[in-house]
């Protein structure tokens, strides 16, 4: 067992401890920085480590989505724990038994194509969120009314305790585009438009000012320029020339930043995690054994991964909820500690000790390349091989979300609104769930959610928390820092987005 974890440090602290791009409960431009010289609002420059996933409304992740911040309102806004305001709805209702969203949209806003942003246009769009994309287990089963062009009610078929969030999360494009299923360019009311002959697909994406914005002074920059830059030696690089003014970092590059005199805000929001989905088998038999699940577990030294992998900057997971929220447990002890014999044990046991195939997809720019050689050889030690599917183009998440693949590796952000984490990971319908399968006990736990007492609603979802520990439905490693990097000029005000990845593109000022 000692030689066992002498080989998992070595093979931290040699291949693995290098860049490893942030992340979130799901992902998501050419000139120089705009501090440089002029009007210090004349343009702000961001890095991506990833491409945009194409323009499509239904299909669009939280983690770096400036692109679809900038160019959509959405109906409400919520604060780093989920709190609501206004937006393209000024005034809303929620109804007692949390069904039924009443809201009121704003007089006079227009799309940039000049069309009314009205109920119908909001009914057009949340209908095709209940169809498309990673969206729709979220809007599963609506129905909407339009009493009047300015009002809209939307009903889910069951309580809903998360109604102010999915108003938040909803990007309002044009019903003509969603018609015509047309998403080559971006068509909305949000406080930029794009810029198409300055934008170069997979490159460089401009956006220009929308002065008619109903909020545009939260937004002071004339022009926002998201350039990709998947690798983080290129990112840090054009930090310190100042190409771009702001990017996500990791650890690899931390004191490089430091060093460079940039402003560094940390982050601590996420999780590294496996999400094993196929709790029944379903489509890899293994898996719906729970001694297969912890043995899973077991392989990964997740004191290893925060000290080697991480630097330091990182502490060992236990659970899969955010320190502080409803769910966390903080008294929780390590329930898998780190034993290759016992893990092999438990195969043998559940009678898999010959192993089994695991497919797990990988995406450009968001660590996979470090990440992977350690988890393949671990889960090689009990006679599990990996094969990484490379995930590109549009329908990336699309796919990494269908079911195709039970087991994903991600660095999901926890919410500060736990019952967020609940809906998403653990329910028949939720987006990371991607098996969709449901489970009796969870259920329970979830009605109570639903109609008990505060109290009684807390208590459920730490019952939740202790139930998925011990069916082993995930593999926890760590809960990393990552950190935002921006140039001298570019004030990061404060981090509003719910998830705690990145600043919000109105964070920047």
């Amino acid at each position: 067992m000692r030689r066992t974890r002498r080989r998992a440090l070595v093979a931290l602290a040699a291949p693995l401890a290098l860049s490893l791009a942030a992340l979130t409960g799901c992902t998501s431009g050419g000139q120089a920085g705009g501090n440089t010289g002029g009007n210090a609002k004349d343009t702000l420059t961001l890095g991506l480590t990833a491409d945009i996933q194409g323009w499509d409304p239904g299909v669009q992740p939280t983690y770096q989505g400036w692109g679809a911040d900038a160019v959509w309102d959405s109906l409400l806004r919520c604060g780093p724990t989920g709190e609501p305001s206004a937006s393209l709805a000024d005034k809303w209702e929620f109804s007692q038994d949390q069904r039924t969203a009443t809201l009121h949209i704003r007089e006079g806003v227009k799309f940039s194509d000049g069309t009314p942003v009205d109920s119908a246009a909001v009914k057009a769009n949340a209908e095709y969120y209940a169809t498309a994309g990673g969206a729709s287990s979220r809007w599963a089963g609506i129905t909407v009314e339009t009493p009047d062009a300015q009002t809209v009610k939307i009903s889910w078929p069951a309580a809903n305790p998360l109604l102010a969030l999915r108003m938040c999360e909803s990007k309002i494009a044009t019903p003509a585009s969603i018609a015509e299923g047309k998403f080559e360019a971006p068509i909305g009311s949000g406080p930029y438009t794009l810029d198409t002959s300055a934008t170069t697909g997979g490159s460089v994406y401009t956006f220009v000012k929308n002065d008619s914005f109903w909020d545009s002074a939260s937004f002071p920059y004339k022009k926002v320029v998201l350039k990709v830059l998947e690798s983080e030696t290129a990112s840090i690089n054009a930090l310190k020339t100042q190409q771009i003014n702001g990017s996500l970092i990791t650890t690899a590059t931390y004191e490089e930043a430091k060093a460079s005199g940039l402003a560094l805000e940390t982050l601590k929001a996420n999780t590294t995690r496996l999400l094993i989905t196929d709790h029944l088998g379903e489509k890899i038999p293994a898996l719906g054994s729970v001694d297969v699940r912890r043995a899973m577990n077991m392989v990964f030294d997740k004191d290893a991964i925060a000290e080697k992998l991480y630097l330091g900057r990182a502490t060992p997971a236990y659970q899969i909820f955010r320190e502080g929220s409803n769910a966390y447990i903080a008294d929780m002890k390590d329930p898998y500690p780190f034993n290759v014999d016992e893990a092999k044990s438990l195969m043998a046991k559940a009678g898999f000790s010959d192993g089994f195939t695991l497919q797990i997809p990988t995406m450009q720019g968001q660590g996979h390349e470090k990440l992977m050689p350690y988890i393949s050889q671990q889960l090689a030690l009990i006679n599990i091989k990996v094969e990484e599917v490379p995930l590109s183009g549009p329908n990336a998440i699309s796919e990494l979300l269908s079911g195709k693949f039970p087991v994903p590796l991600w660095q999901l952000g926890n919410y500060g609104e736990s019952l967020q984490d609940i809906s998403d990971y653990t329910l028949k319908d939720g987006i990371w769930n991607v098996s969709h399968q449901a489970d009796a006990k969870i259920d329970e736990l979830w009605n109570t959610i639903l109609t008990g007492t505060e109290a009684e609603r807390k208590q459920a979802q730490q019952d939740v928390n202790r139930y998925i520990t011990d069916q082993a439905w995930f593999v926890p490693m760590a809960y990393p820092e990552h950190f935002y990097a921006t140039t001298a000029g570019v004030e990061v005000s404060q981090v509003s987005d719910f998830s705690g990845l990145h600043p919000l593109l109105r964070d920047f000022k």
